[in-house]
């Protein structure tokens, strides 16, 4: 496939979905802020945030078996549509005046329902459009978006919440999902082979088949371990951030904004890095070793001392920039070794994976926390994550999974 050809087919689809993305995150910060300002409450904000994380969860691999069989076009449209319809009702919602708080928890529970059916029908659609020698580049494109949102997503949507009425940011939502589905209507996203996917099976043995194929692929099953774990041990640290900020710096909100800011500034860099460069020839290579880094990054964020927060700033900046270069690479492996008819179904199990231990992280967070201290958390899990992710390279199931997939032809390239 020319670089014209796949280029041109799937340029209009991810910049319409980036910039369906920024208006969503715009819609979530104002829907965020109105529940803070009617509330005031923490348990309100964490029900919330468990209202996106339990369906994910719970209906991710089963919608992966319904993307692996359905047209992924129309799936990624209907989703769209469906997510967009949703934001219109909220905007009726806010300009009638009859906004209540369970409507929210409704809206976010029925956008994450179409989340988990969108999220892996993109994965497993970029498999299909972008030839494998491209995918982590692409995979850096995402991280570098991901950081932009991070860094100006909270201004913009303070900026449209100054300018507009509540019920026009959402609107705005609305329309920026035109640009995700207009492309869609127009350009055709290649189907995996027909005789490869076995679209009369019950939905369960289907399951089945996703949950053999990564046991029975170790490498696969590490990685799905592996993530999992890297998010139980690292996504406390961002909650953490506020304590330690006032508790160990001595800082403000400010200081909080500025360790954020340098986060999403390091993973627009990381992620244009990985866009330019690559990454190394094994993916997974890139991998673990942009996920150890940020384990040596989180523990000197832990050491540095009260005095030298600048230098928490640049580190933190490191940390984006690393898992840049860890989250931009795990996308491309499960791209390139799993079979396109079985990637939908395998990108909902390690999401739903990831998903699940983060509840169970938060759970035990603060009594461990209280026992060894809010530092020690950085500096025991950056340290537990530099030596797993060293030591996942010299597993050989892992380092070479990519070689043994293609050699047992488990794994298809894009054929239009």
């Amino acid at each position: 496939m020319s670089r014209q050809t796949w280029l041109r087919r799937f340029a209009p689809i991810w910049i319409g979905q980036q910039l369906s993305w920024i208006g969503s995150r715009a819609g979530g910060f104002a829907l965020v802020w109105w529940l803070t300002k009617e509330t005031g409450s923490a348990q309100v904000l964490a029900t919330a945030t468990m209202g996106i994380i339990i369906p994910t969860v719970v209906l991710g691999p089963i919608a992966g078996v319904y993307v692996d069989r359905w047209n992924r076009r129309l799936t990624i449209l209907i989703a769209d549509t469906f997510i967009a319809l949703v934001s219109l009702y909220l905007a009726y919602l806010f300009w009638t005046d009859s906004m209540q708080i369970w409507h929210v928890y409704v809206v976010i529970v029925a956008r994450a329902i179409g989340g988990a059916f969108h999220g892996p029908a993109i994965g497993a659609s970029t498999t299909m459009l972008v030839p494998p020698e491209h995918l982590t580049k692409i995979g850096g494109l995402n991280q570098s978006m991901t950081g932009a949102i991070q860094v100006f997503g909270p201004p913009l949507g303070a900026l449209l919440i100054s300018l507009l009425p509540l019920h026009g940011v959402m609107l705005v939502d609305v329309g920026t999902a035109a640009f995700a589905v207009l492309p869609l209507l127009f350009l055709r996203i290649p189907q995996p082979p027909r005789e490869t996917r076995e679209a009369g099976e019950r939905i369960f043995t289907s399951l089945r088949a996703a949950f053999r194929f990564v046991w029975e692929h170790r490498g696969i099953f590490y990685i799905a371990a592996l993530a999992g774990f890297m998010n139980f041990v690292i996504n406390p640290v961002f909650v953490l951030l506020p304590l330690l900020v006032t508790e160990h710096f001595g800082g403000e909100a400010l200081h909080l904004g500025w360790l954020q800011s340098a986060s999403g500034a390091g993973l627009i860099a990381g992620g244009f890095l990985l866009s330019l460069w690559g990454g190394f020839k094994r993916k997974v290579v890139t991998m673990y070793v942009g996920g150890g880094l940020q384990g040596l990054a989180l523990l000197l964020l832990g050491m540095i001392p009260a005095h030298l927060f600048p230098l928490a700033v640049a580190v933190m900046g490191a940390n984006g920039l690393l898992n840049a270069l860890y989250n931009g690479a795990i996308g491309p492996v499960i791209q390139s070794t799993v079979p396109p008819d079985m990637q939908g179904r395998v990108f909902t199990l390690i999401t739903s994976i990831c998903q699940g231990v983060y509840p169970i992280s938060l759970a035990i967070l603060g009594p461990v926390v209280g026992l060894i201290g809010l530092r020690s958390w950085y500096v025991g899990g950056g340290a537990i994550v530099f030596v797993v992710c060293m030591a996942a390279l010299f597993v050989p199931s892992i380092a070479h999974l990519e070689e043994r997939l293609a050699r047992s032809g488990a794994s298809q390239s894009p054929s239009a």
